[in-house]
């Protein structure tokens, strides 16, 4: 029985196919540019402007209060605490830059609730009342919602110093994705583009979907995750339309196909961003999420889960796992081959091919 169309038989089409999926991984395990951090260095290390590239993280957890995770941050790059209100608050003048401390919920942070108790007829203003009632909601909303921590973009080459503020969470308590069903906590990087360039956004972009399965089966992506809308794979008829070798798009065409076949940032790789950067007005004109959306030159990647809680787990672990999505894009022969051998496989092999990569990096 043949399963690739071009091979002779299974033996010879899977035994290409692990050839092709391994090359790239194999590279990235044996770079001599790792950090002794644990950070793997990127192909493309500089932006369009020649600099080094910059990342930002975003953590979502519980455990800790506003105050100490402030007190980790000015731990290990100092600064000073500006809070807004209970429920947001920043550290400010650090030696990487602002970050911010928040309750991830604009009801709160846009004090929606108090339009609503108006709406009741019960009018709390400001002041003390104000400020017990704000003071008891962010105790009761720390159970289910997430404190999250928004870091300053910073050279990819500056993540061992965000990670050691990681390690100052862990060691007062914050817990992660992991501790409660109720947790849907993740983890976001925000990793610039080494280029603008249509091409390279396609490149990033198929080795992103070719590596989708073996990211989840990696990342080992929490249900209560899987299970909301925020991080749904891509369908299917636009995997298989960005996969096609012969998808060779402009930066217009590139951004029109996304908006028709998936006009929303709930994905795993949310490209709206980046996309926006391109175009503002045409991703704008869609309809997609106006109000979250906020243009940069970066990847939004939100797959990973927040293992904040546990002492094997640290941001090298999802940066690392997004490295091999760079690796593979970075080799264009391999891309294309790996293009042509995903839409020719069936789904079953592909599922058993995930479960390999994910024993060889492990």
């Amino acid at each position: 029985m043949v399963f690739c169309r071009g091979y002779s038989n299974f033996g010879h089409g899977l035994w290409a196919m692990l050839l092709g999926l391994f090359e790239s991984a194999v590279i990235s395990l044996s770079d001599s540019t790792q950090a002794e951090s644990g950070f793997i260095a990127p192909p493309f290390r500089d932006n369009p402007r020649g600099k080094t590239r910059k990342v930002g993280v975003e953590l979502e957890v519980a455990g800790v209060t506003p105050e100490q995770m402030a007190e980790a941050i000015m731990a290990v790059v100092g600064g000073q605490v500006e809070r807004t209100n209970p429920f947001e608050s920043k550290v400010t003048d650090t030696e990487l830059g602002d970050f911010r401390i928040e309750l991830d919920a604009d009801v709160l942070k846009n004090r929606g609730y108090q339009k609503r108790l108006e709406e009741m007829g019960i009018d709390i203003g400001e002041g003390e009342v104000r400020d017990n009632l704000e003071q008891v909601i962010s105790r009761i909303a720390g159970l289910v919602v997430p404190l999250e921590l928004v870091g300053p973009p910073v050279p990819w080459t500056q993540l061992p110093r965000l990670d050691v503020i990681r390690q100052e969470l862990h060691e007062a308590g914050a817990r992660g994705t992991h501790s409660s069903p109720f947790y849907a906590f993740g983890l976001h990087l925000n990793i610039e583009a080494s280029s603008l360039a249509a091409a390279h956004i396609l490149a990033v972009l198929r080795a992103f979907l070719l590596r989708y399965e073996w990211l989840m089966d990696a990342e080992d992506v929490d249900f209560s995750r899987r299970v909301t809308p925020y991080v749904q794979p891509y369908p299917k008829d636009y995997v298989a339309h960005v996969l096609n070798p012969a998808y060779r798009p402009n930066r217009n065409r590139l951004i029109d196909d996304f908006l028709a076949f998936t006009p929303t940032r709930n994905r795993p790789l949310d490209l709206l961003p980046l996309l926006a950067h391109l175009d503002e007005e045409r991703v704008m004109a869609a309809p997609v999420e106006k109000e979250l959306i906020k243009p940069r030159p970066a990847w939004h990647y939100r797959l990973p889960n927040c293992l904040i809680d546990e002492s094997d787990w640290s941001l090298a672990v999802p940066w690392n796992h997004w490295m091999a999505v760079e690796e593979l894009a970075s080799q264009p022969e391999a891309l294309n081959s790996e293009c042509r051998r995903y839409l020719d496989t069936p789904g079953g092999i592909r599922r058993w091919l995930a479960e390999r990569m994910q024993r060889f990096w492990s």
